[in-house]
């Protein structure tokens, strides 16, 4: 019914808005012109645009281009917003324009319908706060929305990735000390190999993770480069000389982080370049994450018929027909994560080579997948770590079964016998279905203590600091 809505205006006339909504005409045309999936602008976008628009308005305080009064009253409605008191009223979708002005605009109409009820004006009625010339006062979409990816990417990456990077850290450094004097049957080309220990096993996981921590420390200076100030294309036409600089020292301030201004803010706006490496850096983690969790679950094939050297935590039954089994469910979920994320870093990698002339209009489609990515790998992450890794267990039977049953201890007799001989043996060994020591006394290669001397794995590992 007409009385469930309000009209709102822009300058393309009229529009009908449901009466309890904040949102204005802008905000209408996109939610009826790009009605395209179910994936909405994420929220971390909304919080970020809060932090923005808040350090916006008390910057235009300062430069005595916004009255107190107003630059209260937008910081006001942008404190709700980070409180997550208005969620209600960002319902636009990721497929929207390629700039993301739509999303800008939502949060201007919010912020000023929502300023003026605070002080008792109509919705709709753009007095005291306007969308435009208050809430977007000295700004463009075009150089809000790289910052808020900024904004959010850096905030997201800190609060929630770094936590559980440390922590999968911790959990496979701890596996490493504990593993360290099992000595096990070492595997290449999925094929017996020479002996190496658990420990050191578990120590290329750890390393692999370290690097891929560090290569995401290594890009946060470029992601804390915000483009505030250079609004349409870089110019900054319409903003104060001085408002870039006063904005990044009041989001520093609100927010704790340590963004600075882009040296090039014609590049922040016509490109996103270090959201592409952000996203190339997650590929590299999403890679050493599918090596780790595909290793474990190979190795805790079985648990009878497989590899079966590991012994994983049993959390839910693994099948609605065959009773008893349990599968490796977390390794499952975070190489599918993983997966997940290699093909976001595509979608990313291909917004990121359209940026044309002055703009990229492909920010609502990066930003969308890189924060889902870095969300689906720091849950994915914890869940792992907490409902498989820290809970592992080695079969020390198995193990010590298989280490007496490789063939591949043959290559210690190599020095001694010479390659073609200890080749031999081993094929000997293997067609005869009998181990090493059987073929090499039983035949008089070598005497039981001599071979023992020789063929001792722990003697075959090397001395490394891991």
């Amino acid at each position: 019914m007409v009385s469930e809505f309000r009209k709102e205006t822009d300058t393309m006339g009229e529009v009908l808005v449901c009466k309890d909504k904040y949102w204005g005409a802008q905000t209408q045309r996109s939610i009826e012109f790009f009605n395209i999936g179910v994936e909405l602008m994420p929220q971390e976008i909304i919080e970020a645009f809060a932090y923005q628009k808040y350090a916006a308005a008390q910057a235009n305080c300062q430069l005595k281009k916004l009255n107190e009064k107003n630059a209260h009253l937008i910081m006001q409605v942008c404190e709700e917003i980070i409180a997550g008191k208005l969620a209600g009223h960002f319902p636009l979708k990721i497929w929207q324009t390629g700039s993301g002005t739509q999303t800008n605009m939502n949060v201007n109409e919010v912020i000023a319908n929502r300023g003026n009820e605070i002080v008792g004006s109509a919705l709709g009625s753009k007095a005291p706060l306007h969308p435009n010339d208050h809430v977007n006062l000295g700004q463009s979409s075009n150089d809000t929305f790289p910052t808020v990816m900024h904004i959010a990417t850096v905030k997201k990456i800190i609060t929630d990735l770094y936590p559980a990077l440390e922590k999968l850290q911790k959990a496979l450094k701890d596996k490493q000390e504990a593993f360290s004097n099992i000595v096990k049957t070492g595997r290449t080309h999925l094929q017996d190999a020479t002996p190496l220990t658990m420990g050191q096993e578990f120590s290329a996981y750890h390393y692999q993770i370290s690097m891929a921590h560090q290569g995401l420390k290594n890009i946060m200076p470029r992601l804390l480069k915000l483009a505030q100030g250079g609004t349409a294309v870089g110019t900054g036409l319409n903003t104060h000389e001085k408002f870039a600089e006063i904005f990044i020292e009041i989001l520093n301030k609100k927010t704790g982080y340590h963004f600075e201004e882009s040296c090039n803010k014609f590049e922040g706006l016509a490109c996103h370049d270090g959201l592409v490496e952000c996203s190339g850096q997650l590929n590299v983690l999403a890679v050493a994450l599918t090596k780790i969790a595909n290793d474990i679950r190979f190795l805790a094939t079985g648990p009878r018929c497989g590899i079966g050297e590991l012994i994983l935590p049993e959390n839910e039954p693994g099948s609605s027909i065959m009773p008893g089994k349990v599968n490796p469910t977390q390794c499952e979920a975070l190489t599918m994560i993983a997966a997940q994320v290699m093909g976001n870093h595509v979608s990313i990698t291909i917004g990121g080579a359209n940026s044309h002339l002055q703009l990229n209009v492909y920010k609502p489609l990066i930003i969308y997948n890189l924060l889902q990515s870095i969300h689906l790998l720091s849950q994915g992450i914890n869940n792992f770590v907490d409902y498989c890794l820290q809970d592992i267990q080695p079969n020390l039977k198995v193990i010590q079964y298989h280490l007496e049953q490789s063939l591949m201890l043959v290559t210690a007799l190599t020095p001694i016998l010479g390659y073609d001989k200890a080749a031999m043996l081993a094929k000997k060994a293997y067609n005869s279905n009998k181990t090493l020591k059987e073929i090499c006394v039983g035949e008089h290669y070598l005497s039981e203590e001599k071979f023992d001397e020789l063929v001792d794995p722990k003697k075959m590992i090397m001395a490394l600091s891991t």
